[in-house]
């Protein structure tokens, strides 16, 4: 009976594995430091528990040539020289595509090639470690896994594992021909069609990697988020690029807006798309046929009931799938006609309208390709906004989906947020039992990443300039967005008071200065100068707000007063706790018993972004280092 048993498990697990693939598909969800246990690397559902893998790697300063690269990955110099076909004193070009030969083994359930890297200091998070320094090739769930420190008790010299995400193939994908799993972070724009015809992979083979379904050729993929690519060679240099951060290759505005009507089909892809879904068809009717044969063997040797392995009956959650973020990169930029437009906000009908100029609007045709997306109608010239947008790629930040112009007037549309502002929620929702003091802070620190991310992981670094709790969105998952990028522009540098494109210019000052009322900061009313500095000075705001749920601008006894003098004021003070107790929220009071103790350590994060010196205030990195203790301590306690 228990040969029959383990028979038919692994009957069943086959099936399932064909069924679902090598690997899921993470997207997003493996970059959220806040998930639950899974650590998003690769189950250990290989053929052999060990094997050679490949992983690709983009050079970017200081990891830009052989020694530092293998250095960062602990792999061979002298492999990673010879399968990218250079010596190994290379120094490669910025955003050239690098392979990077690992030795893949199976620790305990999920594979991973052991690396580490030591911190530099305190900017360096476990979410900026696993996103932007590898790539996106290890996670911040199993660096928190791996290692002993708590969240943000990183300090300079710490040595760090780091676990990279690599593979072996399945005993299907061997009997197909595949030998090699390459781990490749997609960029803006890669298509899985595209990847097999530049890979010479097919997509079945791609799509089954991954644990996509094989009749979707279009599958929702993201780009900084890495995907499986089955090789029956050993990959060459020949399939490497240098990838383009200046977008030389994107249509500029005016050209997405004045393109034509899309191409249909072709004929061929048709065909493609039939013979997919008649394999899909075949694999669905082996499979049924499979499982009723051994349903019925194993119905007449037990009475018991039948119970299916988790590995058949498991679904991906649909939180998997981030269904808030765009289904296409932002270097493709859908170009609307107004008729689209129209229809799917009925024509800018007042049932439609979310607020302002900004509409609803439902894209697709029938009810289960539908997307509702946000519009927004305009007679500014959004060129400068869009050309912006098109070159952001982060979670916290608003995704743009295409763009429409209609004699004077233009149209963004954007992925949809459900819960609308900050400010909204603020001033009227947020009196719910969840709206707890650790929903407050991780919206401090989406706002933070975000922030992060545009100051300085982008090239340019850009200034939003008009931070405020209105310009924070909310998804159905309350994980926070920052939107209007309308007055958003290219970063000055602090020192030399130059904007980051061109270093040698000697313009200081902006002619125009621009922001909002409570929220600007005093030293770029009188200098003039945008530097991230401005943006944090804001943002030190917005946490007032998160804690206190006021304005950041208040009448008192008939005269304006600032929410970020007042809470200086507390700060400095002879009694901060007594003072500052008056002040928070009474729904934080309620939810927590150390509330004073967090209140008071939320303050003075605040009060160090209001500091009047724009050089005395922490960076982003900083803030996320600081809110992340705190957030730690807040998870401790709470246990």
């Amino acid at each position: 009976m228990t040969k029959i048993l383990l028979i038919g498990f692994n009957i069943l697990t086959c099936l399932a594995m064909n069924v679902h693939g090598q690997q899921n598909y993470s997207g997003f969800s493996a970059q959220d430091c806040k998930s639950n246990d899974q650590n998003f690397l690769y189950t250990c559902n290989g053929e052999n528990r060990s094997c050679q893998a490949f992983l690709i790697f983009k050079s970017t300063p200081p990891y830009n040539s052989v020694q530092t690269i293998s250095n960062l990955t602990s792999s061979s110099p002298e492999e990673l020289a010879r399968v990218n076909n250079v010596t190994e004193s290379e120094v490669f070009p910025t955003n050239k595509e690098v392979i990077i030969p690992v030795n893949c083994s199976c620790a305990g359930q999920y594979y991973q090639n052991n690396a580490s890297k030591i911190v530099h200091g305190k900017e360096e998070t476990y979410y900026i470690i696993a996103n932007d320094i590898f790539q996106g090739l290890s996670t911040c769930k199993s660096l928190k896994i791996e290692n002993k420190f708590g969240e943000l008790d990183l300090e300079a010299g710490l040595k760090l594992k780091v676990p990279l995400r690599c593979a072996c193939p399945t005993r299907n994908q061997t009997e197909n021909g595949t030998i090699f799993l390459l781990t490749y972070p997609l960029n803006s724009g890669d298509k899985i069609l595209d990847l097999s015809k530049r890979f010479n992979v097919s997509a079945r083979s791609l799509l089954y990697a991954n644990g996509f379904s094989e009749d979707n050729l279009l599958p929702v993929i993201f780009s900084s988020t890495p995907i499986l690519i089955p090789l029956p060679t050993e990959p060459s240099s020949s399939l490497t690029i240098i990838h383009k951060d200046d977008d030389t290759d994107t249509p500029t505005i005016p050209q997405l807006l004045d393109s034509g009507p899309r191409r249909p089909k072709s004929k061929s892809k048709a065909k493609l798309y039939t013979v997919v879904a008649l394999t899909a068809g075949c694999s669905l009717l082996i499979l049924v046929v499979a499982l009723s044969a051994f349903f019925l063997v194993y119905k007449k040797r037990s009475k018991g009931p039948i119970v299916l392995p988790r590995t058949l009956t498991k679904r991906m959650s649909p939180e998997d799938l981030r269904v808030e973020i765009a289904s296409f990169e932002k270097g493709n930029l859908h170009v609307y006609g107004i008729e689209e437009i129209k229809k799917a906000t009925e024509s800018f009908s007042p049932e439609k309208q979310i607020k302002g100029p900004v509409f609803q609007g439902v894209f697709g045709n029938g009810k289960k390709e539908s997307t509702t997306l946000a519009v927004k109608r305009t007679r500014k010239d959004v060129s400068e906004e869009v050309n912006i947008l098109k070159k952001l790629n982060h979670f916290n930040l608003i995704k743009l989906e295409g763009v429409c112009k209609h004699h004077d007037r233009f149209y963004l549309v954007f992925e949809y947020m459900e819960n609308g502002s900050l400010r909204e929620w603020l001033r009227g929702n947020c009196s719910e039992k969840n709206w707890t003091w650790a929903k407050r802070i991780q919206i401090a620190l989406d706002i933070a990443h975000g922030l992060n991310y545009l100051h300085s992981f982008t090239k340019p670094g850009y200034v939003h300039k008009n931070i405020k709790s209105s310009n924070i969105l909310l998804n159905r998952n309350m994980r926070a967005k920052i939107a209007n990028f309308g007055l958003a522009g290219p970063a000055m540098d602090e020192t030399t008071s130059t904007t980051s494109t061109d270093r040698s210019e000697t313009t200081t000052r902006t002619s125009h200065v621009v922001g909002t009322r409570g929220y600007v900061d005093p030293e770029y009313l009188t200098t003039g100068v945008a530097t991230p500095k401005i943006d944090v000075f804001a943002y030190g705001v917005v946490i007032l707000e998160l804690m206190t749920r006021k304005n950041a601008v208040a009448v008192q006894n008939g005269r304006q007063v600032l929410l970020s003098v007042k809470i200086v004021e507390i700060m400095e003070g002879d009694d901060p706790e007594a003072d500052l107790d008056l002040f928070i929220d009474p729904g934080l009071k309620e939810d927590h018993d150390r509330y004073i103790e967090f209140a008071l350590r939320v303050a003075k994060l605040s009060v160090s972004c209001l500091k009047r010196e724009p050089e005395s205030r922490p960076t982003m990195g900083e803030v996320i280092s600081t809110l992340s203790k705190i957030q730690a301590d807040l998870q401790r306690t709470e246990l």
